[in-house]
């Protein structure tokens, strides 16, 4: 199964499902190794497919890194925290998720919008 290391060592993931906050942003990095990325494409396509059909689900966009990287980048943009928890825990989700290859490495963390004056708003 996948190797997930949290993006903040203060706050897990799972903590920070239980905050009753939304809209939420989902941010992941996945670091793949070359030979493994078409199936981890494809377990990529097929788990968000899952996502897509689970209420509270809004988008999702992957990036992967310039210049041949095997660095990956996604977000996935959620109602609120809640929603993903529940998305998370279905076990169509948790199938899909062991099928990602052993050596692939994931941080996922959840953030919302915060508002900066003159900049950006919440």
């Amino acid at each position: 199964m996948v190797k997930i290391v949290e993006m903040d060592e203060s706050i897990t993931l799972k903590a920070q499902f239980e905050e009753d906050v939304g809209p939420v942003v989902l941010l992941n990095k996945f670091t793949v190794k070359p030979e493994d990325v078409d199936q981890f494409l494809k377990v990529f396509a097929d788990t968000t497919a899952v996502f897509k059909r689970q209420p509270g689900f809004i988008s999702a966009q992957l990036h992967r890194g310039v210049g041949n990287s095997t660095a990956f980048f996604n977000y996935v943009v959620w109602e609120s925290a809640q929603h993903f928890k529940r998305a998370f825990e279905r076990p169509e989700f948790l199938s899909n998720m062991a099928g990602i290859l052993p050596d692939v490495v994931m941080s996922p963390h959840l953030f919302k919008k915060v508002a900066v004056p003159d900049i950006c708003v919440d």
